[in-house]
């Protein structure tokens, strides 16, 4: 069991590495012209597609269709992919186009604390001392990131902010809806199925083949190749089957390590300007990392 879980870190340390890096990519795509929205729909339904087809080449192909077998899995199924995984696309990817990639993971890994706070309301967990820093340190580090240590004015747009808070919840809801699914079917039938419907909901207000190409490059090819891949595809896929051998809480909390990669990735590769206090906030969070895995239950 203990092997499992330590599997189970690796698999979300190792996914939301990918999420941050795929987060600074797609900044770049944006930079180059391409649209949220169709990003959004083509990365999902790629993503997606991939793996089903991964599912039905290597494992049980028959929980494919069995999952629409049962209302009660149909309906949750449909629900997580709305609500849950097209909710946390559009806004992550929203909150970056408004801002930038670091501030948007930043702001999306809020989910912890509101996930503490969520399961201690439901008596499903009990609010502890570890806790309390956790929710402390978080707020800290946000609070210093988005007004750079001036109240008077915001150092990130506000569009970015509400698109990174919704971002946070989605999250939030996506880590503790998928659960019940994932007792009953594997991850990669669930997230497989939950980035088709969501890629095929987005199409309907951007289908992906209504894009012009006559601008892109070798290495917008390439960007999108490992926004797909790596940013989505794997990312989401390792996030949740880790939840098969850790709680919502440790899962949420150990995703933090997405925000460090999107700092990192922004202010080296894509050389975006951070203030003195918004790296002190970052130093908050990235202190809530060290505290978090110091402090294990």
């Amino acid at each position: 069991m203990q092997n499992k879980r330590y599997i189970g870190f690796i698999l979300v340390i190792t996914g939301c590495f990918f999420w941050g890096i795929g987060g600074t990519v797609s900044q770049q795509l944006f930079s180059e012209g391409i649209e949220v929205s169709w990003l959004v729909s083509t990365r999902l339904l790629i993503a997606g597609i991939l793996l089903l087809s991964t599912q039905a080449l290597f494992k049980d192909r028959t929980q494919i269709l069995a999952i629409w077998q049962q209302k009660f899995t149909a309906f949750r199924l449909v629900i997580f992919a709305i609500v849950g995984m097209l909710a946390v696309q559009y806004t992550y990817m929203a909150s970056i186009k408004e801002g930038n990639a670091a501030v948007a993971t930043l702001l999306q890994y809020l989910a912890p604390v509101m996930i503490i706070v969520y399961v201690a309301l439901r008596g499903q967990s009990k609010f502890t001392k570890k806790d309390a820093v956790t929710i402390v340190l978080a707020l800290s580090g946000s609070f210093f990131l988005l007004t750079n240590g001036s109240l008077s004015t915001l150092s990130v747009p506000m569009p970015a902010i509400i698109w990174g808070l919704l971002s946070g919840v989605s999250l939030a809801f996506y880590t503790l809806y998928a659960i019940p699914l994932l007792k009953q079917f594997d991850s990669l039938v669930v997230v497989g199925w939950a980035m088709v419907l969501a890629g095929l909901t987005m199409s309907f207000f951007h289908p992906p083949w209504q894009v012009d190409v006559s601008n892109w490059t070798a290495s917008t090819g390439i960007y999108l190749v490992i926004v797909v891949i790596f940013g989505t595809m794997l990312s989401f896929w390792f996030y949740i089957e880790s939840l098969q051998t850790l709680s919502a809480k440790e899962t949420s909390l150990l995703g933090n390590v997405e925000p460090l990669t999107a700092v990192l990735a922004t202010v080296i590769w894509l050389q975006e300007p951070f203030g003195a206090f918004q790296w002190f906030g970052t130093s908050f969070i990235l202190f809530m990392m060290v505290y978090i895995a110091l402090k294990s239950d």
